[in-house]
């Protein structure tokens, strides 16, 4: 079977800025691109093996920055992405940062200033399990700040991203787009798979029965922060091989596309003495 063009995958799962954005109007189960789920583990494994090199040249150059934001429902697969997409990868340029529940000493303080904290520095990849997009989520449908200031973030949000871009890093962000049924077999299967069990938080099924209200945040959040410096890509989630697939196609043309070359000095053998 042929190589799903990296094009091809962008196209289909960008939310275009600018363009109405219709959830509704996206399959969670989607496998357009990667009917034959052997064909995806092989288009992973070879992407994750080039995601690697790549990597060990964006650490070589240190002139730009990766960052790769993945936001979705409990049991979206955002640890699994991680997991996969980058198995090859050396931990030696990677960051990730998982976003909590805000500490009292950051609710002090702007809802950026953690955020821009761990953004990843020139010649690493920054990974967001969960983000600041959690402002415009959770503080939205659990009302924990007033509507007011949340409608502020949106355009807040899209000039520090374009700050970012402006100054050398790029953006890749990750809607993980879950059906409801799979949520709750997943849910299901934390219970009952032992060692998933760790995983169970009665919490998330208190989410779940406001499922209308993050599905209506989550298409506001595309619709108003999805731009031509920092676009959305809504990736179906029920499947999670093809899931990664998608996510490694899109984080290795981004990779590539930085058109990096490997850094030169002026080095002569003659030069040193390696007796």
């Amino acid at each position: 079977m042929s190589t799903v063009e990296i094009d091809d995958v962008r196209a289909r799962f960008l939310a275009a800025p600018g363009d109405a954005f219709d959830l509704s109007s996206r399959d969670s189960d989607d496998r357009e691109l990667f009917p034959d789920k052997k064909h995806a583990r092989k288009s992973l494994k070879t992407d994750a093996a080039a995601i690697d090199e790549l990597q060990d040249l964006l650490y070589a150059t240190q002139e730009r920055a990766l960052l790769i934001v993945l936001q979705g429902m409990d049991t979206a697969g955002k640890s699994g992405v991680i997991r996969h997409v980058f198995a090859e990868t050396s931990p030696l340029g990677m960051k990730v940062k998982a976003f909590k529940a805000p500490s009292k000493d950051e609710l002090a303080r702007d809802y950026l200033w953690r955020v821009h904290e761990a953004v990843p520095p020139k010649g690493f990849i920054g990974i967001f399990d969960r983000s600041h997009y959690e402002d415009v989520l959770v503080a939205k449908v659990r009302e924990l700040a007033p509507a007011d200031m949340v409608e502020q973030r949106y355009e807040q949000i899209n000039q520090f991203e374009k700050l970012l871009t402006e100054n050398g890093v790029t953006i890749l962000k990750f809607m993980l787009h879950l059906g409801h049924e799979e949520q709750g077999e997943r849910l299901k299967e934390r219970i009952t798979e032992p060692h998933k069990r760790w995983k169970f938080n009665p919490g998330d099924l208190d989410d779940r029965k406001l499922w209308p209200e993050f599905m209506a945040a989550y298409e506001t959040m595309v619709n108003r922060c999805s731009t031509p410096w920092a676009p959305w890509y809504v990736i179906p989630a029920d499947s999670r091989t093809r899931r990664n697939a998608a996510i490694a196609r899109i984080v290795r043309g981004a990779l590539e596309d930085m058109k990096l070359d490997w850094p030169n000095p002026d080095l002569r053998l003659e030069d040193y003495d390696f007796s």
